[in-house]
């Protein structure tokens, strides 16, 4: 699968899922524009692409800040007069009971994982839209969206509602032909997912049918396949890479 030409711009790109989504686009053919608010990591990662002869640049990114949003929609065109693929992989979440949590982590939790891929798709549209050529929108959800999550309430509501936002614009985009669709992953071996407790992780992979964490570059697979043309009549479609483990 090929990108060639295009230039897609890739949230959380510091790490994680996000940093192999990155990767695998911009292995794949595509200019790669990354967003992250690790400036460090980011720019890190944008200097090991180009390392490799493929072309990146990063610019730090908070997706719960509309003027930070704005300001690097306005930085992506300033490296490419076109954007044709928006990956949404910026997330956070954390493993605690929902009668625990305070009010500012329900929005911290809504403002990164649901809100956040609103406003990032929301500023590159128009000129999509006005160029004529069609896009890709692609967003990293999770399954917790699609069959809940235990410790992970709001995380699970919040994902969910991005994969409803997924169908609904896909609905208003088709006539554009601009394809919106969603990946779930299941437990990933990232960042994030060394922070949570061994006893956690251990679980995880006890009832994943295939007794592994899936990898980040399975993920970006799946986003790939979703931004290439591979996908050209593939729209408002949810693909969960679980290895199993949220067999509905």
């Amino acid at each position: 699968m090929r990108v060639d030409g295009k230039t897609a711009v890739v949230t959380g790109a510091a790490s994680g899922i996000g940093k192999s989504v990155a990767e695998v686009l911009a292995a794949a053919g595509a200019q790669v524009v990354l967003g992250d608010l690790n400036e460090e990591g980011g720019a890190a990662v944008a200097a090991e692409i180009r390392g490799r002869g493929q072309k990146a640049d990063f610019f730090r990114l908070d997706v719960t800040d509309l003027d930070s949003v704005a300001a690097f929609a306005q930085k992506a065109y300033g490296v490419s007069d076109h954007v044709d693929i928006v990956a949404n992989v910026a997330g956070w979440g954390k493993i605690q009971p929902f009668v625990e949590n305070t009010p500012d982590f329900w929005r911290k939790v809504i403002d990164i994982n649901l809100m956040g891929p609103v406003a990032v798709t929301r500023a590159f549209l128009d000129k999509m839209i006005a160029a004529g050529a069609g896009g890709k929108v692609v967003t990293v959800a999770s399954d917790a969206g699609r069959v809940g999550s235990l410790g992970e309430t709001v995380y699970s509501g919040a994902k969910g509602g991005a994969i409803a936002f997924t169908k609904g614009l896909a609905r208003e985009m088709a006539r554009y032909n601009i394809t919106v669709n969603c990946v779930c992953p299941g437990p990933t071996d990232t960042p994030l997912m060394q922070a949570v407790p061994e006893k956690h992780r251990e679980a995880f992979i006890r009832a994943t049918p295939m007794r592994r964490l899936a990898k980040p570059s399975e993920i970006a697979d799946a986003v790939l396949f979703f931004a290439s043309d591979r996908s050209s009549f593939v729209t408002a479609q949810v693909l969960s890479v679980c290895g199993g483990l949220a067999i509905v």
